[in-house]
C-alpha cells in the first residue's frame, strides 16, 4: 500500500512538473512574441536608405514621368509623417508637360523597404493616367515613430485626411491601392471612411493565417497583430478589384481567393499569371496595367454621374 502511495504522488509531482514546464514554455513564446513580433513582420529601411536619387532622375523624350511633391503630415497621435504626391508628364525637348489626371491612387505599400522602392510602380501607373499619393508608414523612410497594427491604420487615416482637408480632393475621386500587408492597411481605411474604389493586389486574410502558413505549428492565439481583413471586407461597400497569382511565393493565392470570396458586390477578380509576389506589376505587363486602368475609368465615370 505503501509503495502504491509513493507512486501514486510521484506521478502527480511528475504530472504537476509537466503542466509547469509547458506553461513555462507557453509563457516564454509568449513574451518572445510580444517583443519580437513586429521584427517578423514589419521590414522598414529607414532614410537615408532607400532609392532617393529617383526624385532627381531624367527620362527619355517622350516618356510619362512622375512629377514628385514631398508631403509632410502629422498622424491623430503626433507622428511625424512622409509621403510623395506624383503627378503624371511627359517629357519633350528637356521640358515636362504636366498631364491631368482627376483620380487620385491613395497608395499603401507592402512591408519592406520604403516609397522610394515603389519607384518604379508609380511610373507605370502614371499611364493610367492617374494622381498618386504614396507614404512611407511611421518606422519607413523619413517617417517618425516606429511600425504597428494601430499605427499603420492611423497613418492610413491621416494620408486620408490630409488628401481631403488639406489638398481639397473629393472622397469621390479618391482611390485605395494596397499591396500585400498594403492591403489590409487599405481594407481598414474603407471601412471608415467612402472611398470611390479600393484595389487590393496580393494581400492575406489575417495575420494569424500567414504565422501559420510560414510558422506552421506556432499557436494562432499568441500571435497579437490581427489585421483581420477577411472579417472587414464584407464592410466595405465601393467598387473593388482583388488581383493575385497563383504563383505568388509570399501570401498564397487562396488568401486573395478568399479575401474576394468574403467581399460583398461590386466586386472583380483579375489573376495574373506565372507572377511571383514582388512581379505582379512586371509580368502582368500592359494586360494589367489597362485591367486597372478599366477599373479608375469605371470610378472616374461614376465619379462624373454623382459628383461631389
Amino acid at each position: 500500500m505503501k509503495r502504491f502511495l509513493r507512486a501514486l504522488v510521484h506521478r502527480k509531482k511528475t504530472g504537476w512538473r509537466i503542466v509547469c514546464t509547458l506553461l513555462l514554455l507557453c509563457l516564454g513564446i509568449k513574451v518572445f512574441a510580444m517583443l519580437f513580433e513586429g521584427r517578423f513582420i514589419y521590414f522598414p529601411e529607414k532614410y537615408p536608405g532607400g532609392i532617393w536619387e529617383v526624385q532627381g532622375a531624367r527620362a527619355g523624350k517622350g516618356h510619362i514621368v512622375p512629377a514628385i511633391e514631398d508631403s509632410s503630415f502629422v498622424s491623430q497621435d503626433g507622428v511625424n509623417l512622409h509621403g510623395w504626391y506624383c503627378t503624371p508628364g511627359r517629357v519633350s525637348d528637356d521640358s515636362f508637360s504636366s498631364h491631368q489626371a482627376e483620380m487620385v491612387l491613395l497608395f499603401f505599400h507592402g512591408n519592406a523597404g520604403n516609397i522610394t522602392h515603389r519607384y518604379d510602380m508609380i511610373q507605370r501607373l502614371m499611364a493610367l493616367p492617374v494622381n498618386v499619393f504614396i507614404i512611407d508608414y511611421r518606422g519607413y523612410g523619413k517617417s517618425q515613430g516606429s511600425p504597428s497594427e494601430k499605427g499603420l491604420y492611423l497613418d492610413a487615416q491621416a494620408a486620408w485626411h490630409y488628401l481631403v482637408f488639406q489638398r481639397r480632393i473629393p472622397a469621390r475621386r479618391i482611390i485605395l491601392f494596397g499591396e500585400s500587408l498594403g492591403g489590409a492597411v487599405a481594407i481598414d481605411l474603407a471601412t471608415c471612411v467612402r472611398p470611390q474604389g479600393l484595389i487590393v493586389q496580393s494581400s492575406f486574410t489575417s495575420i494569424p493565417d500567414m504565422v501559420k502558413t510560414i510558422f506552421l505549428f506556432f499557436p494562432r492565439f499568441l500571435v497579437r497583430t490581427k489585421m483581420d481583413s477577411v472579417r472587414k471586407i464584407p464592410n466595405v461597400s465601393c467598387p473593388k478589384l482583388f488581383i493575385h497569382s497563383q504563383q505568388d511565393d509570399v501570401v498564397p493565392y487562396r488568401f486573395g481567393r478568399r479575401l474576394f470570396e468574403a467581399a460583398s458586390e461590386p466586386k472583380q477578380f483579375y489573376e495574373v499569371p506565372g507572377a511571383s509576389h514582388n512581379e505582379t506589376f512586371l509580368v502582368g505587363g500592359e494586360a494589367y496595367l489597362e485591367v486597372l486602368r478599366r477599373f479608375v475609368r469605371s470610378c472616374e465615370q461614376a465619379h462624373a454621374r454623382h459628383p461631389d
